[in-house]
């Protein structure tokens, strides 16, 4: 009888499948380093095929038409002229308009539903992962096109015709019984919540949308994700006036005992990128008191950290819609979402009291928190801007900030806990440290540059609004226990704000390392996106030689010491190796790191000098975009990953024999 148990299991879990509800994506299509398998689409568990629904948001000047969205989306664009009520199939729709694009053929392949579109690569710096995000804003994944198409993501190139799969999805036989005749995949948007969901669809009921999803009301959704409403009956034009219902008055907070505890039953939340964005902690009594709330946790974060409780959902409010922000005594401007807010007795038995032994360096101690580790930090002052900048934050290459406290003028941060350090203790440590002495290799190198501008590319393109880092240098880069870098401190961090200059802002307070900061920077105090370009092309530089961003400190003094600074910058160094000339290879050998003892792929070395000295252009106008520079190294990356060492010592030799 045992024999027959696994049948019997697989046809139980058939069972159940084919009845139950969708998984959502839950931010997962951004990793498309790993195929989840909510990222590869929704399950068939209905009838074979079916008339289904999306919504796509108009995007001028491409698709901003019935006729443009849907030759990308493969629909009718006579249908969604009447869908829609437009006036004609070429009318020109406002840009973010949503539109209800019919699927006529929602049907299953490969065990998922979709419905195939087509898309021809126009430009290089496409890739699986900004045609699916940007282009098809979320109705794909990269790891779904990865998977549905012949061409290697390594090697995309300009004028290839990829499939695009559409996610869509079929009622499954509970909820036909239950009169659901359609289900709409809806694309989340920024301040959406269950309740606004519903009311754009003349209500459809919010049970029905979590149970459709697989959802609670305390789980995290997020912008750029898709999620399914199951409707009775066909849509029509999307009812743009309804508004989220507005988040109740938070609760006056009454005086206790303890100043480093407190609670509060109150569950709402906004909830967004990575973290969320919550009901605020309020304090409103005069002096210095300062209260934490501790709320049940109700999952586990990435690293074992407890998160709060939420409910309902709602994604993230951009900073300049929201009007609810609270300020405490030391001027800490403090969301409350999935955060965690420590009571101060929990931060001193995780580190020790804040041992010595559980210094990591300076003002950050090591944690230990239901038995993982976690970073803690020591601030003083006012770091709202950290804060609130990473609470919006969801990227594998950012350091997630998981909860902090505040206890006598002081905030203590609680990071994700990263095991190998700094870049800077791997490529610059003098101390004696026998896992330091271990030497990067060259495809560890590219990996690392390619996470820091996944990074910069998501903070500069990704988020509402965008933001330039601003201090960028070795020591803020982090690396986890697979030696994955992830950027942190965001403490200099400003967004991008669009003024009658365009993204042109000043600053009078020029604060930065020296050889990281842009001249237009340092002499104008100048502050675009290209500043962290610059900064990125030092790091590339570093990367490549293993010599610091600057050999001399600016101390001042005549034009000579002017110019000796600029020989002792790195950013001079580097322009100077790809500058051209005889004896390329010798100035490139004479750059590269010693410790490499020559172990690199010698052209795709000049390829990543050529892009770190372009990146530091004294033009900021000669700069690439970060977009550009990821796309290279996104080529550099892929072209290492297959190259094998012993291929460059046959080709030094077949270059001696030609010699």
């Amino acid at each position: 009888m045992l024999r027959w148990l696994p049948s019997v299991l697989l046809l139980l879990l058939f069972i159940h499948r084919s009845h139950s509800q969708q998984t959502y994506v839950d931010n997962r299509q951004l990793d498309c380093n790993n195929n989840y398998t909510t990222a590869s689409g929704y399950t068939c568990n209905g009838p074979t095929s079916c008339l289904s629904y999306v919504t796509f948001r108009s995007q001028p000047p491409l698709y901003n038409t019935p006729t443009t969205i849907a030759t990308l989306l493969n629909s009718n664009p006579t249908t969604i002229t009447t869908l829609n009520n437009f006036s004609s199939t070429s009318a020109t729709i406002p840009t973010n308009t949503v539109v209800v694009v019919p699927i006529s053929n929602c049907s299953c392949s490969g065990g998922w539903y979709q419905h195939n579109a087509s898309y021809v690569l126009r430009g290089t710096n496409e890739t699986y992962f900004s045609v699916a995000n940007n282009t098809y804003e979320g109705l794909t994944t990269c790891q779904a096109m990865i998977a549905q198409n012949p061409f290697n993501f390594r090697s995309l190139a300009v004028g290839n015709n990829v499939t695009v799969p559409i996610r869509c999805a079929c009622p499954t036989p509970n909820q036909t019984a239950a009169g659901i005749r359609y289900l709409l995949t809806y694309l989340i948007t920024w301040g959406d919540t269950y309740e606004y969901m519903s009311n754009l669809f003349d209500g459809v009921n919010v049970q029905s949308i979590l149970d459709a999803n697989e959802l609670n009301a305390t789980h995290i959704i997020f912008p750029f994700t898709p999620i399914l409403i199951p409707l009775t009956t066909t849509p029509s034009r999307i009812n743009t006036t309804a508004t989220p219902a507005p988040p109740p008055a938070p609760p006056v907070i009454p005086v206790a005992p303890s100043s480093g505890g407190g609670g509060s039953s109150s569950k709402w939340v906004f909830v967004g990128v990575g973290i969320g964005v919550g009901l605020l902690l309020i304090v409103t009594l005069s002096g210095v008191i300062v209260w934490c709330f501790r709320r049940r946790k109700i999952q586990e974060g990435e690293n074992g950290l407890p998160l709060t409780k939420h409910s309902p959902a709602t994604a993230l409010i951009p900073p300049g819609r929201s009007n609810s922000w609270s300020i405490s005594s030391e001027g800490v401007r403090i969301a409350v979402g999935s955060l965690t807010v420590y009571k101060y007795e929990d931060l001193q038995k995780a580190t020790g009291d804040f041992s010595e032994e559980n210094r990591v360096k300076g003002s950050v101690y090591r944690g230990i928190f239901n038995g993982d580790s976690a970073a803690v930090k020591v601030m003083k002052g006012d770091v709202s801007g950290e804060i609130n900048i990473l609470k919006q934050i969801n990227h594998s290459n950012i350091i997630r900030l998981s909860g902090f406290c505040l206890h006598q003028g002081n905030t203590y941060l609680v990071y994700e806990f990263a095991d190998n350090s700094s870049l800077s203790d791997w490529l610059h440590s003098t101390t004696k440290n026998t896992k330091y002495e271990s030497v990067l290799e060259w495809k560890q190198r590219v990996q690392i540059a390619h996470d820091i501008a996944d990074a910069l590319n998501y903070l500069h393109n990704f988020i509402t609004p965008p933001y330039i880092h601003k201090n960028l240098k070795c020591s803020n880069v982090l690396l986890d226990v697979h030696m994955r870098a992830k950027i942190t401190n965001f403490g200099l961090a400003r967004s991008v704000e669009e003024t009658d200059d365009g993204e042109l802002q000043l600053t009078r307070h020029v604060v930065g390392t020296f050889g990281y900061m842009p001249p237009e920077y340092i002499e104008n105090g100048l502050i675009t996106p290209k500043m962290d370009v610059f900064a990125l092309g030092v790091l590339i530089s570093e990367l490549l030689s293993g010599k610091e961003a600057a050999t001399r400190s600016p101390d001042g003094g005549d034009e000579k010491d002017v110019a000796e600074l600029q020989e002792g910058l790195l950013s001079e160094m580097v322009k100077e190796v790809v500058r051209g000339g005889d004896d390329v290879r010798e100035k490139l050998a004479g750059f590269m790191d010693s410790r490499l003892s020559g172990e690199y792929p010698v052209e795709l070395a000049y390829s990543m000098a050529e892009i770190a000295g372009k990146c530091v252009a004294v033009d900021l106008n000669d700069r690439p975009s970060i977009s550009e520079v990821f796309a290279t190294l996104s080529k550099i990356l892929s072209s290492s990953l297959d190259w094998d060492p012993s291929d460059e010592l046959e080709h030094s030799r077949s270059l001696s024999h030609g010699r």
